[in-house]
């Protein structure tokens, strides 16, 4: 998959978001992740669970099924600002969050973390 087909998946889950995925004069791939990303961030912050849980299981698929410069995106963009999308959460809500994504991508996650802390 390369970002012109993660765009047509991210719109059928979030069909309203393409204004947001427009106002880039040049689209590629990180500039999909990161519109795609800012979005989920305020799924967060508004607790719209059904449409972030829908949302969250595509970023998987993108990461799973995309190619290098996506998953690339994916892995410098969306996990890594995951502690700032889910800073704001109970930990109860954070663990549900973490719970939708993927164990490779928790295991990115783990790394980042562990990499910034030493």
């Amino acid at each position: 998959m390369d970002y012109l087909q993660a765009v047509q998946e991210i719109e059928d889950v979030v069909p309203d978001i393409q204004k947001e995925l427009k106002k880039y004069k040049i689209q590629n791939s990180y500039s999909v992740v990161q519109t795609f990303t800012d979005r989920i961030k305020r799924m967060i912050r508004q607790n719209d669970r059904y449409l972030l849980f829908k949302s969250l299981k595509k970023m998987n698929s993108i990461y799973r099924n995309g190619d290098t410069l996506l998953k690339s995106a994916v892995e410098h963009t969306f996990i890594y600002s995951l502690d700032s999308c889910t800073i704001c959460c109970s930990e109860e809500y954070r663990k549900v969050i973490f719970s939708y994504i993927s164990r490779e991508m928790q295991q990115i996650y783990s790394r980042q973390v562990y990499k910034h802390s030493m």
